[in-house]
């Protein structure tokens, strides 16, 4: 095991492990470091970490010493200088009339040289332009010429998608990107829809690639033929991510349906023509393809209003109610079957005696009403 710290030398730029000879380091901490461009001022992003030796991939350079207040202020001038150096470069380019645009500068630490990059479409000849920088800024010149997506990693911006260039924020090294992985995740082969701010195609589409392939090989290719839980048919349409297929039944070629990856049967893989002498089994037969676990259908429109609605006035049978509540409310429904369905009276019902004296029936006070008869009279 080997103890290492992680530094950057810019920001989104590469990780590099050095060796901090026992000295404990945090992130955020300024280290002064030797590369082979000299003495080189960067950030710890990694404090000290045990890693095994085999992840190495070449020999661990030490840390020359922690930075100090005066290496901040240091470094701070040398921002000052780019400016300078910037609009001095600029000012030259365009008094010898080169195709070049010059994207920025870098100063390093000691102040010994200044790199400008710079992008044109072809070969440049800047051997006059770096004499008259070098006795205008007084320092050794480099001129490097750099691409479109360097250019983009080293300005920075935002993408399409409303973020920060992944470039700029985290990728260390650029990926091959090309138009087959579009093609393969089905997205439009419009240019200007898949293509970053640097013209380029998007470094995005690298991401997700791997899953895409391994969804295309369980997924059945256009116009395979196909045999579903419903007959024989045609594949018209592959969704790779819902792993579904819709396919154009033989019985009703109108009216294509959707089906499951695991649903279905390749007869043939791709298009071509239907294999000779084949007899489609019968549907008790295919219906054992049908998933076991098809998932519950979405509740409808209607239905999930009217739960919304009970949920917010519950009916009076989902509410509790007090004992003496209930009792109160039932003897009220039995009064309200009385006469007339109006309130009781205040006396008290008649005594039997009493009932049969005056010809009323003895049951609760309640007299009985006969039918008429078929022929219309009273008997």
């Amino acid at each position: 095991m080997v103890e290492i710290i992680s530094i950057r030398f810019k920001s989104g730029g590469k990780e590099y492990y050095f060796n901090p000879n026992g000295v404990p380091f945090k992130e955020g901490d300024g280290v002064i470091v030797e590369t082979s461009r000299g003495v080189e001022y960067a950030r710890c992003v990694k404090g000290n970490t045990m890693i095994d030796e085999i992840e190495l991939t070449a020999p661990l350079r030490p840390v020359v010493r922690r930075a100090t207040a005066e290496d901040d202020r240091l470094v701070e001038k040398n921002k000052e200088r780019k400016k300078y150096a910037l609009s001095v470069c600029q000012q030259k380019i365009a008094d010898h009339g080169l195709d070049m645009k010059l994207v920025g500068a870098e100063y390093s630490f000691d102040g010994s040289k200044v790199v400008f990059f710079f992008t044109s479409e072809g070969r440049v000849d800047f051997r006059a332009l770096v004499k008259d920088l070098a006795g205008a800024l007084h320092t050794r010149i480099e001129l490097r010429q750099i691409g479109v997506r360097d250019e983009a990693k080293l300005l920075g911006g935002l993408g399409i998608c409303g973020k920060p260039f992944c470039c700029s924020q985290f990728l260390e090294e650029f990926q091959p990107v090309s138009i087959k992985m579009a093609k393969t995740q089905n997205l439009s082969l419009n240019p200007t829809k898949i293509s970053g701010t640097c013209g380029r195609l998007m470094c995005c589409l690298k991401y997700e690639q791997e899953a895409y392939e391994d969804l295309v090989k369980k997924a059945p290719k256009q116009e395979s033929f196909v045999e579903t839980p419903d007959g024989a048919g045609t594949v018209c349409g592959v969704n790779l991510l819902r792993q579904t297929a819709q396919v154009r039944l033989e019985s009703d070629p109108d009216s294509p349906k959707t089906y499951h990856n695991c649903e279905l049967c390749v007869v043939r893989s791709g298009k071509g023509k239907r294999p000779e002498g084949y007899v489609e089994p019968p549907l008790e037969e295919l219906a054992k393809l049908r998933r076991k676990d098809t998932p519950p259908a979405a509740p409808t429109e209607e239905a999930s209003l009217a739960a919304a609605i009970e949920a917010a006035f519950p009916s009076r049978e989902g509410r509790e109610e007090p004992a003496g509540e209930e009792r109160r409310r039932r003897n009220h429904r039995r009064r309200g079957k009385g006469e007339g369905g109006g309130q009781p009276k205040a006396a008290q019902p008649p005594q039997p005696d009493q009932a049969k004296a005056e010809g009323k029936p003895s049951s609760g006070g309640r007299r009985r009403r006969r039918r008429p008869s078929k022929g219309g009279g009273s008997q």
